[in-house]
């Protein structure tokens, strides 16, 4: 059964996917599949191990269930100064 999420992008991410947010209708079951699914879709050039996730506001790992109507932000290393 499809779930549908909203995903919202930062930084280096948001430029790669040439959006801030969207609303994603996926089997995936986890975090790290949508992401894996994503990246291949948009190319992106970081990895998992590169990118922090929040679920629903809450800073979450990978192996995180996603369920319909969950939030996830992918949120790239922040370069400051």
């Amino acid at each position: 059964m499809q779930k549908e999420i909203k995903v919202e992008y930062f930084a280096a991410l948001r430029q790669q996917a040439g959006k801030r947010s969207e609303v994603i209708h996926t089997d995936a079951k986890t975090a790290r599949d949508l992401f894996e699914t994503l990246r291949k879709h948009y190319m992106f050039s970081l990895t998992e191990n590169d990118t922090k996730i929040a679920i629903n506001q809450q800073l979450a790992s990978w192996d995180c269930p996603l369920n319909s109507g969950d939030c996830l932000l992918l949120i790239p290393p922040v370069a400051g100064g």
